[in-house]
């Protein structure tokens, strides 16, 4: 068992629904500890990759993002979630469909913060469906980068999204795959266990 699959069986509660709860570490109060420790597993699982940026989305990604930035030393990019009145200039778009929130979003980057020269690392909190992921893919192919890898912290390996981008070509590095949890128990499992 991996560092990240120790802390969720420590501290992640399973709620009906398919919901692992990993807020008191991962996506409300962050322990930068821990997100440190994988921003040093993302970067050795796509070292020799010529990742100029990193690309999430609001809001939950971007605080492993910003850590694992900097042990590539390169910016990070967010696509935001609404457009204000601070984004100005030509957009991407693309629409996603939120698996935790039940809803669809319009994603939005500046079309200044990503061209055809970057090699982008996309990261984010979970992978359930990868409506996610397949809207940022379909940003960076708008700008005409290259996407380079997909680092995920939590993937729940019982839901397609895993399984959907592998097929797409991509290297999508996982650091804990969920394979089933049991919300009357509170048992998860993972894989390779």
């Amino acid at each position: 068992m991996n560092f990240l699959e120790e802390r969720i069986t420590k501290d992640g509660i399973v709620k009906e629904g398919n919901v692992l709860k990993v807020d008191s570490f991962l996506n409300h109060q962050m322990d930068i500890d821990l997100f440190d420790q994988m921003g040093e597993e993302f970067q050795r699982r796509f070292d020799g990759k010529p990742i100029n940026k990193i690309l999430t989305i609001e809001a939950s990604g971007i605080g492993i993002a910003c850590v694992a930035a900097q042990h590539f030393h390169v910016p990070v990019v967010f696509a935001k979630k609404s457009k204000s009145i601070n984004l100005e200039g030509e957009m991407y778009v693309a629409e996603v469909e939120s698996f935790t929130h039940k809803c669809k979003n319009n994603v939005i980057v500046a079309k200044k913060f990503l061209g055809p020269e970057d090699h982008i690392l996309i990261i984010d909190d979970f992978l359930a469906n990868g409506c996610a992921l397949q809207g940022l893919i379909q940003i960076v192919q708008s700008a005409g980068a290259t996407v380079e890898g997909i680092g995920i912290a939590v993937e729940k390996g019982f839901q397609s999204g895993g399984r959907i981008i592998r097929n797409l070509g991509f290297q999508l590095e996982s650091l804990a795959i969920v394979e089933s949890m049991d919300a009357k128990t509170g048992v998860i499992a993972f894989r390779g266990q």
